[in-house]
């Protein structure tokens, strides 16, 4: 196997926590760019990485890179790309375009002309002039940033936030990549309880169990390489089997979650079912000022409603303020709030010891870490 170009794509403001999955992967050539993690590997490593990233949203193969001042450029240099080796005689692709700062800035060219040399390419090994499209799906993407082209295709297909437990789902879920995100960025761990008193349909608390467990979260749903014949059904055999292999079916986990809404916590509980974590997480229909916690150290993690209507504004303001009051006298648990709410700390009632800015698909917010103390054992 020859070593190749992988990309996994991510939300603004994740690429530190991808890169850190990638390093806890086991892989070392990274390089960090806007929303964006490259990274080298083998065939072998696109089953991997799209099995077991949890916070990025695609894994690309990389192509080629290179500049493009003009069509015929583009042309020539995308044609020069080993498509051949990646393009079945039957693949059914499509080419898809984003051009910023670049002289190429018709998307729609850009989209046509690198089609057209992806077919020249395909001419010279497979010896026909029309292509009948109808087998494994092939996703280019010819991306142009201040006038560097860059040619991938896409591995994943449906994004990897696409876990494949969410049947049904709440009016504005959070996606599943940046609640994985805000565990891996919070201090919890499986020996912790979790508690998110805004569950929903309970995306916080199976993510969490999903790490808890050691769960690769793509280990339920299909990706679009799996129909390439580059990549052999026996690595994704291999890579499902390991991930199997490597679930901790021992830990017992200590997760809450509650919500005023029965439907939620109904949807709740049968995602959570859907993937055998029902005995991990409690999900109970509970107003949060009522939940009964004791001050153990736990932590909470939760994405509250924003409320974007001037009433439903000063509703989700005051559940803040009493979010602040019900953990004032908890002061051993460590609170991760992600919110659209830029006064969510007066509201709340004190300063975070940290904020990081993030988007909740297009809704910029913003995650509000406050840091508890070290449980005992843990000092």
């Amino acid at each position: 196997m020859t070593n190749i170009e992988l990309i996994a794509t991510a939300t603004f403001g994740l690429e530190a926590v991808v890169k850190r999955e990638l390093m806890n992967l086991g892989y070392t050539d990274l390089t960090v760019e806007n929303g964006k993690v490259t990274f080298t590997g083998t065939e072998k490593d696109i089953p991997k990485a799209n099995l077991w990233l949890r916070t990025a949203d695609r894994v690309l193969l990389k192509m080629g890179e290179f500049k493009a001042l003009t069509f015929d450029e583009l042309f020539e240099k995308t044609k020069a790309l080993p498509w051949d080796e990646w393009i079945t005689e039957d693949g059914n692709f499509i080419v898809e375009g984003k051009s910023i700062d670049s002289k190429l800035f018709s998307i729609s060219d850009s989209q046509r002309i690198v089609e057209k040399a992806v077919v020249e390419k395909l001419k010279t090994k497979y010896n026909r002039d029309w292509f009948e499209k109808t087998g494994p799906k092939y996703t280019i993407e010819v991306s142009l940033l201040k006038d560097i082209a860059t040619l991938t295709i896409d591995t994943s297909g449906e994004g990897l936030h696409k876990r494949g437990y969410r049947d049904r789902q709440g009016d504005a879920p959070i996606k599943e990549t940046l609640a994985a995100a805000m565990i891996l960025l919070s201090y919890w761990n499986k020996d912790r309880v979790l508690f998110d008193p805004f569950c929903g349909s309970g995306t916080i608390p199976i993510e969490a169990a999903m790490i808890g467990k050691n769960m690769a979260p793509g280990l339920d749903r299909n990706f679009a390489s799996e129909e390439w014949p580059r990549v052999k059904k026996e690595y994704w055999s291999e890579a499902r089997k390991e991930a199997f292999k490597a679930i901790d079916t021992e830990t017992k986990l200590h997760i809450l979650g509650c919500d005023i809404d029965r439907k939620a916590i109904l949807r709740a509980r049968d995602n959570a079912a859907n993937f055998g974590l029902e005995d991990d997480i409690a999900f109970f229909i509970k107003d949060f000022r009522d939940a009964d916690l004791k001050n153990e150290y736990g932590v909470v993690i939760t994405n509250p409603p924003y409320g974007e209507r001037l009433g439903e504004k000063k509703e989700a303001e005051l559940l803040s303020k009493d979010l602040g009051l019900k953990f004032k006298e908890l002061d051993t648990w460590s609170i991760y709030v992600i919110t659209s709410d830029e006064e969510f700390e007066r509201h709340f009632g004190k300063t975070s010891n940290r904020k990081r800015k993030l988007y909740n698909g297009r809704i910029k917010v913003d995650y509000y870490q406050y840091y508890g103390p070290k449980p005992e054992k843990e000092v």
